[in-house]
């Protein structure tokens, strides 16, 4: 009469027991994928050529994006794409094995080959990318998995299941042999793998980071021909408006907007650096860092911009380059006749393309940047050197960690954002944009300054004007523009009246072309619009009596 009830309260406790042991299966999976991770990531750190698993793969989904995707990205995320694209990594990677746990829980072998195949398309999306050593790649994935497999199996002791009681049959036999698992063993060594798999991500990420964090050879540009520091030419007098909230003319370093496909900043060792001028040449060249460091270097001020630019977006600047003259640097290798298009390679295999006639134009001055505002290149920003092309969007023209220099026909290479839809030619679009007051701002009524930015290179901003409301279009003042290259900063002081108002700004390029209100997405060649605002103005607070 006892023992009946009890065996259908043990039946009636194994489902829960089951679904219980389940979930620790799906945690224990989790926690085994987060060790993988780390584990790849500390190796990355401390051994050169090992690749980081997290952005192995993140390479590979930048390379099989579709068209618009990077666009939506930048538009969503602006310059933190690049680690939001890290969490999802981390997050679809950990999910995945979650998934994994649960079934290695009912049998072991589906586990294993989970973690392994896993395991082999991260060994594949390591072996594409060109800084990464082919062995050390296999070395690295094999490692990390096997740690994986190792955590996985033994947190999943814990869970009772049958592979490892001994019970013949299904998980559901193994829950009714013993259906109370070690919860307090499992917490205590899930607790500490994923402490340990937490400080190892942690720590190499920081290593790996670190070892980019700047420049490896000098930390200072290269003196003048007279042997003193280089100097940063000071701003001609009208140049910069003194306006609170304005951009500043020329962008520090650590405020430049960055946008790239490097989902690491490669670290390259500018001792044994070179940069190769091939293809439709007559000689090749080769020069490290210190013959570009030796050869005459000149400063100019140019403005770059990203094409995923959104109007009125930051995703542009203005800084002062220092570099070698590139067509110098082509005159050394010979450009033979019918090289139509110049391809910019980075280490990390990157391509921009441009037309030759482009750089070849005396009106502009093309450069192989080494210098920004007066410091060596940033990593971030390309050391040890990078190309910079007055007039043309950067997926176009900008390549960072510039590895190689190849001439070939405009008909004969597409370079890399060109398959996904952006245009291979990219002109940077006559833009304005409003910095103060910031959109849906509350103003008091009376004197407002009304200013920002705008920029046309390589043909310069002629004018810039601005309407509020139904008004027609007034002149704005502008700065004294630094050379056609550069944006110009302008501003108008708007007597605003209480009530709510639409302020827009527009420019004028040199070649009298004035920026479209027509409304465009970035793809395939840049956005298009006026930059538009909402502000509240506020009647004065009386005075105290």
């Amino acid at each position: 009469m006892i023992q009946g009830p009890a065996t259908h309260v043990s039946s009636a406790m194994q489902p829960t027991a089951s679904r219980s042991a389940d979930i620790a299966a799906a945690v224990a999976g989790a926690i085994a994928a987060a060790v993988t991770i780390g584990a790849a990531e500390l190796i990355a750190a401390f051994v050169s050529g090992a690749p980081s698993l997290v952005i192995a793969i993140g390479d590979l989904v930048i390379d099989l994006q579709p068209p618009g995707a990077k666009d939506l990205m930048v538009s969503l995320f602006g310059d933190s794409d690049k680690l939001v694209l890290n969490l999802v990594i981390v997050a679809g990677a950990v999910l995945i094995a979650a998934a994994v746990g649960v079934a290695a829980r009912r049998r072991w072998a589906w586990g294993v080959i989970g973690f392994l195949v896993a395991g082999g398309v991260a060994a594949l999306a390591a072996l594409r990318q060109p800084l990464t050593d082919r062995v050390l790649a296999v070395v690295t994935v094999a490692v990390a998995v096997a740690m994986g497999l190792v955590v996985l199996r033994w947190l999943l002791s814990f869970t009772r299941p049958a592979w490892a009681t001994g019970t013949a049959g299904s998980a559901a036999a193994a829950a009714a042999a013993m259906p109370d698992w070690d919860r307090r063993g499992f917490l205590i060594a899930g607790g500490a793998a994923t402490a340990g798999a937490l400080v190892a991500g942690a720590l190499g990420r920081t290593l790996l980071e670190g070892r980019a964090a700047g420049p490896t050879v000098a930390d200072v540009l290269p003196p003048t021909a007279g042997g003193s520091p280089r100097p940063v030419p000071s701003l001609p007098a009208g140049s910069e408006l003194d306006v609170p909230g304005i951009t500043p003319l020329v962008v520090p370093n650590d405020r430049f907007y960055r946008i790239d496909t490097a989902l690491l900043v490669p670290r390259v060792d500018a001792s044994t650096w070179s940069l190769t001028v091939k293809g439709m040449v007559d000689r090749e060249v080769r020069l490290t860092y210190e013959d570009l460091r030796a050869m005459p270097l000149f400063d100019q001020y140019v403005t770059i911009a990203c094409v995923s630019n959104e109007v009125g977006g930051n995703l542009v600047g203005n800084a002062l380059w220092t570099g070698v003259h590139l067509r110098e640097v082509l005159a050394m290798a010979g450009v033979q006749t019918g090289a139509t298009q110049i391809v910019g390679r980075s280490v990390d295999g990157f391509t921009v393309g441009f037309p030759t006639e482009w750089a070849m134009d005396p009106a502009r001055d093309p450069m192989i940047a080494i210098g920004m505002n007066g410091e060596p290149l940033p990593a971030d920003h390309g050391y040890p050197a990078r190309l910079i092309i007055p007039g043309l969007f950067g997926y176009v023209s900008a390549t960072k960690w510039l590895g190689s220099i190849e001439l070939t026909t405009w008909e004969g290479y597409d370079a890399y954002w060109v398959p996904l839809g952006w245009s291979k030619e990219g002109p940077i679009l006559t833009q304005a944009r409003i910095d103060v007051p910031g959109s849906g701002a509350r103003v008091t009524a009376g004197p407002v300054s009304i200013a920002g930015v705008a920029w046309a290179p390589d043909r310069g901003v002629e004018r810039v004007e601005v309407k509020v409301d139904d008004e027609d279009w007034v002149m704005a003042t502008m700065s004294a523009p630094l050379s056609d290259a550069t944006w110009v900063q302008w501003l108008r002081v708007w007597d605003a009246t209480p009530g709510r108002h639409t302020i827009l700004v527009r420019a004028t390029d040199g070649a009298g072309e004035v920026q479209t209100a027509d409304i465009t997405s970035p793809a395939p060649d840049g956005a298009r619009g006026h930059h538009t605002i909402e502000v509240e103005v506020t009647e004065p607070e009386p005075s105290a009596a």
